[in-house]
Parts: structure tokens; C-alpha cells; sequence
């Protein structure tokens, strides 16, 4: 019995080692296939990323500065903005100069040597009145301790090297080691200084990340996948005008070195290189024989207003004037005149000296699309300003539309009216007295009185405080008050005092009837200038017609956009169209039959009322090619300010394209040839 016992705990023991063998080996088994798999999963899935991020621990990209495209003006052929290669010379440290536990590097002195012997050849070749560069620069410059850049990055140390240096540095490159004179490019614009605040100019990257759009590209350069669109701080980028607006189609891709670095993060060698992709060519709208001709007779007529009285008296702080001409079918801006201007190769550099921000920093913002004073003293005009008669056109749509009359109806005009429960009194211009007028007589004679009485106060009687919202809603159906979304930066969208100010609504509506209850820019009233033109269709004002690549070949090509329409009674859009007839004594002569609206807003300014001129017009007026809108703050009278700057704009036109579709200068071409 005991020995059957003890065979049986025997086989039992056995049986349980036996047990334990299996498991021990089935977890063995599953253990070494876990494994297996997963060195199958590295070596055949992650494999290739981990490869390529180990490459990517020894290899950097380096970048070359791209190439940017060229403005041309709308001929194709001038040049507005463009590039010019330059040569400049960088240096690519092999050893860590940096401080060591905060103490200056004990191969200091190598630096030091370099930096004197560069400075030395740089001394034998200056130019007259350059800057010198000095030791301690070109030290600082090398960015020893890397704060700037990345060790293995190199150090641009000079830009704009002559031919004598150039030269130089080719025949002694063995003697400076780690430098390299690479070809980059400089941006010159046109020394006429054509339409220069439409254009824009650049600012070195570093210090351009004011704005957001290059706030956003800091924060995702060091993520950029695509080393060509990775920005360096000192690559020139657009800051404002069309060079800001298509700054990624005109920057095109930087190019790159790839770089083995070691540990240290120091380069060790070039492994490749790709060069930089030119940014696309841009073909703006805008004609340069017209807007010079624009920009030429805004100031002749600031200086014909400081020296001939106009009602009586001169214009002295007449100090600006600002003007845009815009095709009715197309929406091209053919000229946008914000002047005085200025040079823009003032801030080919990168940046711009005290001296010199300070004898542009009241003009070298673009007026025809922003608010802004001419100077700090708060005693001058702004460039928006009230509308003044200009706005009478639509009100009398407005009126039309709201039924208050009809094409047909006649008003008495007495030269004065009154308003509100104090009997406010208003009056026409001089105090003239009209008599009998039909809404085309009244839009012709600039007739306060009937806007007030037949507008102003029939919407405060029909609508009440409401009438604000509905006034409202007509102005910016026809662009005022709303970005005309044209294609440039930081547009503003007027001062609309008729909602802002404190005035009771029946105050604010009888003084926006006839134009002085909201602010606007040039191109507003251009873009409301057009629609008065193709009888409701506010077209997007555009500044490029197309890009093209380096090839010359069209990219794409910018069709006319219609942003919206308004829905009026033809026989409205003729009634008004048929008032568009004041008398100008500017337009003398002028051959063909045209629709214009004069305007004197008036406004306080440094605690005195100041006249400012004011003029819209399109031409021909029952086949209009050419809507103009010209504004000369303090300029008084627009007829007498702001009207010869139109015609000089139409005669521009007309010289160039045609306003019945034939050039003249062509016409003028033919008959001197017979």
C-alpha cells in the first residue's frame, strides 16, 4: 500500500512538471514570436522612418534665399519692383568658438585673426562714404555663441561685395577658411516712383513678425517639412502693398544645402545641393504712363492751390491729395495716386534710418485705401473725408427706390430749409435758390435742400430711428462703409459718423442725405463711382491681371469679379445719370460726353471748418470705360480742386487706350506718319 502510495505522488509529481515544461515553453514561444514580429515591424515598417531620421541627426538643410519675382507694370514690359543678383560673403565656422562655462573661448584669438585680416581686405577696397565694417562687427556677425543661427549655419558677414572683392576672395579662398560668396538678390523699384504705396517694399524677415502672417510662419518654420519654404531672418520679405498681398507667389522656394554635421552640431561637409525655384512674375493693372501723369497733376494742382485764390482766398494746407481710376467692365485699377509719395529704395536695406522715417512716415502710407493724418498736429485733414455732393447721386436712387417721388415729380427749392423741433436751418450752397427742380435738376445743381426735405426727412417719417439702419444698408449695397475688398492689405472701411455720433437720427439723417455723415477712401468712392456707372454692379477693384512663371509663360490669369448687384428701375439709373451734368470748368474741351458729381465736404478740423474737394466722374457716359475718383483734403471747392486732376486722368486714358477703344497715341503715331 505504501509503496502504490508513493509510485502514484510520483507520477503525480511528474505529471506537474511535465505541465510546468509545457507552459514554460508555450510562454517561451510567445515570447520569442512577440519579438520576432516586432523586429519584422522595425526592420520592414518603421525601418525606413527611423533610417531617415537617423540621416536627418547628421544632415541639415541649409537654405538659399529664393529668388522673387518681378512687378511689371500693365504693359508687361516696365519694370515697377525687381530684383537685381548681388554677391555676398558668408562664413561657416568649423571649430565651437562659443563661450566655455561663460568664459570667452580660448581660441578667441583665431577668430580675432580672421576677423582682422577680413577687415583688412574690406578697408582695401571701400568705397567712398561706405560704412566701414569693423573687427568688432564682423565678430558679432559670426554669431559665436549661436543665437542666431545654428553652429553649422553659415554667417552672412557682408552683402553687396564689389567686383574687387569678389575677386579677391576667389583668388585667396584658401586662405579664409569656411567662406563662400554666394549670389543673392537685392530689390530695386522703379526710380520714377510709380504708384509706390500700391507697390510696397521689404523689411528683412526678423523683424517683420509685427504682422501675423509672418508671426504664423515663425512659429511653424522649425516644423516646416519642406526646407524650401523655410524662412531664414534675414531673408527680405513683403511688408506692405502688393509685395506683402502675393508674398508667397512672388517669393518662390528657397534652394538648400544639405550639411553632414557632428555631434557638436558642426558641419563637416556639403552633401548636396538644390537650387532656389523663382518666384512667379506679377502683371499689375496698373499703366505707368497713367499714373504718372495722375501722381504729376496732383501736385501741380497743390501748387496751383498755394498760389491762386479760389472763392476768394488761397489753400496753403493743401498738403496731399489722393486720386483712383478704374475701369467699369474690368475692375482694374489703371492708377492709385496717394500723394506726396517717395522713393522706395529707401528701405532696400532692410530698414530705414530715423532720418529718413521721419521725412516720409506721414506719406509713405497708402491714402487711396486707408485713414490717416498728414501730420501730428491734429490741425489737417485726414485722406477719408465726407462725401460731400458726391453722395447725391444715390441719394436720389434712394429716394426713387423708396418711392418718396417719381423720374417725373417737381420740387420747389427756396434755397433753405429747417428740421427737428428747434427749426435747425440749412441751406444750399451761397444760399442759392433753385426754384422748380426734378430729381436729374436737383442731383445737377447740388440742391441741399431737396435731398433734406425729400430724403432725409421722408426716411425719418417713414422709419423713424430705424431710418439709420436702412440708410445704412443703401450705403453699403454700394460700398461704403465695407472693404471694397480690393487686393491690397489693411484696408479700412470709412468712418460712418452716422451711426458713431451723438446727434439725434432725424440730425443724422438730414446731414448724411447730402454727404456729411460718413468718411470714406478714394477707392470707395471709385468702386461706388463704377457702380453709378454699370448701373449696379459693384465690381472687385483688382491690381494684378496675371502671373507668370519665369519663362514668361501665364500662370493665371485674373478674370473681373462682380461682388454684388443692386436691383433698380432702369428709368432711376437713367434719371440720375442725366443730373451727372454740373458745370466744370476743368473739362473745357474735353470730346467726349461724361457723368460727373462734384463735392465740397465740409468738416472741422483743429477747431475750424475746412472745405475739402471732392470729384467723381465716368466716361464715355453711355458707354463708360473709365470711372475716376479724386479727393484733395482742404482743397476747397471740388470743382476747382479735385475736377483738373480727373480730366489730366482721363486725358491719360484716353492717350493710352482709348475711351471710345482707340488710343490716341497710336492715332497721334498714324498722322505724323502721313
Amino acid at each position: 500500500m505504501n509503496n502504490h502510495s508513493k509510485e502514484k505522488d510520483e507520477l503525480t509529481d511528474k505529471r506537474r512538471f511535465s505541465s510546468r515544461m509545457n507552459v514554460f515553453f508555450f510562454a517561451s514561444f510567445v515570447i520569442f514570436s512577440v519579438i520576432i514580429v516586432r523586429l519584422a515591424f522595425l526592420q520592414f515598417v518603421e525601418g525606413p522612418e527611423l533610417s531617415q531620421e537617423e540621416a536627418s541627426n547628421i544632415t541639415k538643410d541649409v537654405p538659399l534665399a529664393p529668388v522673387r519675382g518681378t512687378i511689371y507694370d500693365s504693359t508687361g514690359k516696365v519694370k515697377l519692383a525687381y530684383s537685381k543678383p548681388i554677391q555676398s560673403l558668408y562664413l561657416t565656422l568649423y571649430k565651437n568658438y562659443g563661450d566655455v562655462d561663460g568664459k570667452p573661448n580660448p581660441n578667441i584669438s583665431e577668430v580675432e585673426d580672421i576677423a582682422t585680416r577680413l577687415h583688412d581686405v574690406f578697408e582695401q577696397y571701400k568705397k567712398k562714404d561706405s560704412e566701414p565694417l569693423t573687427v568688432e562687427k564682423i565678430i558679432e556677425e559670426m554669431d559665436l555663441n549661436s543665437r542666431k543661427s545654428n553652429g553649422f549655419m553659415p554667417r552672412l558677414i557682408k552683402s553687396d561685395l564689389s567686383d574687387e572683392e569678389v575677386a579677391y576672395f576667389l583668388q585667396h579662398k584658401d586662405e579664409f577658411k569656411g567662406i563662400q560668396i554666394v549670389e543673392e538678390s537685392v530689390r530695386y523699384y522703379d526710380p520714377d516712383t510709380v504708384a509706390v504705396q500700391t507697390i510696397g517694399y521689404l523689411k528683412k524677415f526678423k523683424s517683420s513678425k509685427t504682422l501675423k502672417k509672418y508671426e504664423e510662419i515663425d512659429k511653424t518654420n522649425k516644423k516646416q517639412t519642406d526646407p524650401g519654404l523655410v524662412y531664414t531672418e534675414n531673408e527680405f520679405v513683403g511688408f506692405d502693398g502688393l509685395e506683402l498681398q502675393y508674398q508667397d507667389v512672388l517669393r518662390g522656394k528657397s534652394g538648400y544645402n544639405s550639411v553632414d554635421v557632428d555631434l557638436r552640431n558642426l558641419p563637416e561637409g556639403v552633401a548636396g545641393s538644390t537650387p532656389p525655384e523663382k518666384g512667379y512674375d506679377l502683371i499689375s493693372t496698373i499703366n505707368k504712363n497713367v499714373q504718372v501723369k495722375t501722381e504729376q497733376a496732383i501736385l501741380d494742382q497743390l501748387s496751383w492751390l498755394h498760389t491762386h485764390q479760389v472763392s476768394g482766398k488761397l489753400h496753403p494746407n493743401a498738403k496731399t491729395g489722393f486720386a483712383v481710376a478704374m475701369e467699369v467692365d474690368t475692375g482694374k485699377i489703371v492708377a492709385a495716386a496717394s500723394m506726396p509719395d517717395y522713393d522706395t529704395n529707401v528701405w532696400r536695406t532692410g530698414g530705414i534710418s530715423t532720418e529718413d522715417y521721419d521725412k516720409i512716415k506721414y506719406i509713405y502710407q497708402n491714402g487711396t485705401i486707408r485713414g490717416f493724418p498728414p501730420d501730428d498736429s491734429n490741425k489737417r485733414a485726414e485722406s477719408v473725408v465726407l462725401l460731400g455732393s458726391t453722395i447725391k447721386p444715390l441719394s436720389v436712387l434712394i429716394g426713387l427706390k423708396e418711392g418718396f417721388f417719381t423720374t417725373n415729380s417737381v420740387y420747389s427749392d427756396r434755397g433753405s430749409t429747417t428740421f427737428g423741433g428747434d427749426n435747425r436751418r440749412v441751406q444750399n450752397s451761397s444760399g442759392h435758390v433753385y426754384g422748380l427742380l426734378t430729381p436729374r435738376d436737383a442731383i445737377r445743381h447740388s440742391s441741399n435742400v431737396f435731398m433734406i426735405d425729400e430724403i432725409g426727412k421722408k426716411l425719418y417719417s417713414r422709419y423713424g430711428a430705424k431710418g439709420i439702419g436702412v440708410w445704412d444698408e443703401y450705403m453699403k449695397q454700394f460700398g461704403l462703409g465695407v472693404p471694397t475688398e480690393v487686393d491690397l492689405p489693411n484696408e479700412y472701411s470709412g468712418y460712418l459718423e452716422y451711426i458713431k455720433s451723438e446727434e439725434s437720427s432725424l440730425t443724422k439723417l438730414v446731414y448724411a442725405s447730402f454727404g456729411q455723415q460718413g468718411k470714406y477712401t478714394t477707392m470707395q468712392l471709385a468702386q461706388y463711382a463704377t457702380m453709378l456707372a454699370n448701373k449696379g454692379k459693384r465690381m472687385q477693384p483688382q491690381l494684378v491681371s496675371e502671373f507668370r512663371d519665369s519663362q514668361g509663360n501665364v500662370v493665371e490669369k485674373m478674370k473681373p469679379k462682380v461682388l454684388s448687384t443692386v436691383d433698380f428701375n432702369d428709368a432711376y439709373w437713367n434719371e440720375v445719370q442725366r443730373g451727372m451734368a454740373t458745370e466744370v470748368t476743368a473739362f473745357s474741351g474735353f470730346p467726349y460726353d461724361f457723368a460727373r458729381k462734384t463735392g465740397t465736404s465740409t468738416q472741422l478740423v483743429g477747431g475750424k471748418l475746412v472745405d475739402n474737394g471732392v470729384f467723381i466722374a465716368y466716361a464715355p457716359r453711355n458707354n463708360p470705360k473709365l470711372a475716376v475718383a479724386v479727393v484733395i483734403p482742404e482743397g476747397g471747392f471740388g470743382s476747382n480742386s479735385a475736377a483738373p486732376v480727373a480730366r489730366a486722368i482721363f486725358d491719360a486714358y484716353d492717350e493710352e487706350f482709348g475711351l471710345d477703344g482707340v488710343p490716341k497715341k497710336d492715332k497721334n503715331k498714324e498722322a505724323d506718319t502721313q
